[in-house]
């Protein structure tokens, strides 16, 4: 398979890796992108913790709550200027308003009646393309619930009330003071907020993303020379200290570092009043994984890949 520039500059953007780099870890993996990825790292040359790449959409993320649950929402839009924009704004909060009394889905959220208009949501994000002459997607949503608890919500940077540029939702059973559940509540979507975990629990972590994580520890393991048995047990090590980086309850808190996550929630109990369960999670950053065009950088690529 040939290495094209698209390819080389989307590598590069994931990795922050150097475009021959990318170039030759595309030719190594026949072009697989995932295994290029691991194959840069396994080598030290891109970091564990990819990059997402270049924010690439703008537009706003939108939060809404209703009772014990609550929705958060991802619509884009070309340019920050109709971010800024009230008739988008309003527009983002409405779809937010609509989306938590569905099950969170986009063809949900999509099919779904929004009052103002008498429309579909996907026909009037459609009407107000025409209005605002942008082109603007509703892109991603996350619904979260709870029998008996909170859904506690949290909007970083945000531009407005309840809308931002990162939403973050944490799900809390418990039968205790709603009050008190969900300050505490709002401390862990402020931490989920900041470190991006994977998982709530270690259990949690998709199986093929430990598996991954796995065969780079080894590849990068058996650089040293040492024997399999010792080899075994780093892999081990660095698969455990893994697992504790990206699981929230096991993750030091932001908010007092000398305990983790599990441990700030069991003290939160005598405040709340019963136990406390994170039942999940849900982190939305605007414009996540979604890459801008950018000539001058893309005729760099192209110039090295042709080289």
């Amino acid at each position: 398979m040939s290495v094209t520039a698209a390819m080389v500059k989307e590598l590069r953007e994931k990795t922050g890796a150097g475009m021959m780099d990318c170039k030759k870890a595309l030719a190594e993996t026949n072009g697989d992108m995932e295994a290029a990825i691991d194959w840069l790292r396994a080598k030290g040359i891109a970091k564990a913790d990819k990059k997402s790449g270049r924010t690439a959409a703008e537009g706003l993320i939108g939060i809404a709550s209703a009772g014990n649950k609550a929705v958060v929402v991802e619509i884009n839009s070309e340019t920050d200027f109709v971010a800024r924009n009230d008739a988008f704004q309003d527009l983002v909060r409405g779809v937010a308003a609509v989306a938590v009394g569905t099950d969170g889905s986009v063809d949900a959220i999509g099919a779904a009646k929004y009052p103002a208009t008498g429309k579909s949501v996907a026909d009037t994000i459609t009407d107000a393309i025409a209005t605002i002459g942008e082109n603007m997607t509703l892109r991603r949503a996350a619904l979260l619930s709870v029998d008996d608890g909170v859904v506690a919500t949290y909007i970083h940077n945000s531009v407005a009330d309840g809308l931002g540029k990162l939403g973050v939702l944490v799900a809390l059973k418990s039968t205790g003071d709603k009050e008190a559940l969900n300050v505490i509540g709002r401390q862990v979507a402020m931490h989920v907020a900041a470190t991006n975990p994977l998982a709530v629990r270690p259990s949690e972590i998709d199986p093929a993303v430990a598996e991954r994580e796995r065969n780079v520890f080894i590849e990068q393991s058996r650089a040293s020379g040492k024997p399999d048995n010792i080899i075994e047990k780093m892999v081990e090590g660095r698969m455990r200290k893994f697992f504790e980086e990206v699981a929230l309850l096991s993750q030091a808190f932001v908010m007092n570092p000398d305990q983790t996550v599990e441990a700030a929630i069991k003290d939160a109990e005598k405040t709340v009043g019963a136990p406390i369960e994170v039942a999940g999670i849900a982190r939305l950053l605007l414009g996540e994984g979604v890459q801008k065009e950018e000539s001058d950088f893309a005729a760099e690529v192209a110039a090295a890949a042709k080289g």
